[in-house]
């Protein structure tokens, strides 16, 4: 039975290790971490509407359900040119067949980021804002800025959608205790049009929202530092502050800077249309695969790094893994997939957001959104558990 190694324990990882395993490999997964944290779900936790706890899938549990074998330890190298890894624990590695790569990325770098806290960072950060928002909420008024930064050497590795959720679920979470005319709400991002790569219609809708709301927009200037009480930017104007939340954009994991793989410019592993590496002279790798956000999306200059497209990217892994095993070349490429899919949570409703190569929309779905977001992250922990059905869609 042919190994395969997983390097990462995120949406990419587990799915490639569920879908290896019904292809019957011998799969070992390895996490820093010894449970999955669902992001999409995490923007109720520092309204305490949802815990954090409720927010984790426990990757013990879901070896057991699925067969494959789990190593809770932190990679700290990859050398594709002798075929290993490093962890911190184990040492050097080299026990494999194939090896994926879904270590996610890093964040790029910015001036005083400490003072901020991000909901797309380390996990315990969510628990963090709701700490600093339930003192606000205390002191009875505040001044609260919300936004996410760019990555011009690769535009899909922007993330600016949890922003959106979290500022619109801040708003109603004020709202229903009558604080909300107390405190000031800001939106803030260096590019002139955040959220753009939604298409036009959903722009002027977001718009709309920002109106609807009374949330203060600070677009089109690039930022300076993040102070601990403000905001500075590149012509020293400022932005108040008692809590800042700052989605930082990705950039290429840096464990994987002198791996021997070819790196995109921004950093990010470069891979062909099946997922398979490419190794810095310029050849093909035939046994390293990189999925997820590792990887460097090629296609429209809309295109997004999302789960649903990790996990694409991952059940074709495992698809073309076996087709190769078995000196087939029947392949599944990921990029006739690309599209912009999420349901854009508000607190009391959401907004249903679309995008592929012919049709761009923005739906709103008042109330039942909420709970049709709700009910998604209810079905990804049950399906992933085994205990329901997995949607052919989904």
């Amino acid at each position: 039975m042919k190994k395969v190694t997983i390097l990462g324990g995120g949406f990419a990882g587990l799915e490639a290790a569920i879908y290896l395993k019904k292809y019957s490999f011998d799969v070992t997964l390895i996490s820093d971490r010894d449970f999955l944290y669902i992001y999409p779900t995490s923007i109720w936790i520092p309204t305490g509407e949802a815990s954090f706890e409720d927010n984790k899938l426990n990757l013990k549990e879901l070896s057991d359900i699925h067969g494959f074998n789990l190593l809770v330890d932190k990679v700290t190298a990859v050398d594709a040119k002798q075929n290993s890894y490093t962890l911190e624990r184990e040492g050097t590695k080299s026990d494999y067949d194939y090896l994926v790569v879904a270590l996610g990325a890093s964040k790029t770098p910015a001036n005083g980021i400490e003072n901020t806290l991000s909901i797309c960072a380390e996990p315990k950060q969510s628990l963090a804002l709701k700490d600093r928002l339930d003192a606000l909420i205390e002191k009875g008024s505040g001044e609260l800025c919300f936004g996410f930064g760019g990555n011009p050497k690769d535009m899909s590795a922007v993330r600016g959608g949890p922003a959106f959720e979290l500022i619109f679920n801040v708003h109603n979470h004020l709202k229903k205790k009558g604080l909300r005319e107390n405190f000031k709400l800001t939106f803030f991002a260096p590019m002139s049009e955040p959220g753009k790569k939604m298409g036009e219609k959903s722009l002027k809708m977001m718009d709309m929202f920002f109106k609807r709301l009374n949330i203060n927009k600070h677009f089109g200037k690039k930022i300076k530092s993040f102070e601990s009480e403000s905001i500075i930017f590149e012509d020293d104007s400022k932005l108040n502050s008692d809590l800042t939340m700052f989605i930082a954009a990705g950039m290429g994991n840096t464990l994987l800077e002198n791996s021997g793989l070819s790196l995109s410019d921004a950093g990010f592993v470069n891979i062909d249309n099946f997922c398979r590496a490419k190794l810095d002279n310029g050849e093909l790798s035939d046994n390293i695969f990189a999925i997820g956000d590792v990887a460097a999306l090629e296609g429209y200059d809309w295109r997004a790094k999302q789960g649903h497209i990790a996990e694409v990217m991952a059940r074709n892994t495992a698809h073309n893994i076996m087709q190769i095993e078995n000196n087939q070349n029947n392949l599944e490429g990921y990029q006739e997939h690309i599209n912009i899919l999420c349901v854009m949570d508000t607190g009391d409703g959401a907004a249903f957001v679309y995008r592929d190569s012919k049709k761009s929309m923005m739906l709103p779905m008042p109330i039942v959104g909420h709970w049709l977001k709700k009910g998604w992250g209810l079905y990804y922990k049950l399906s992933k558990k085994n205990k329901i059905p997995r949607l052919p869609f989904m």
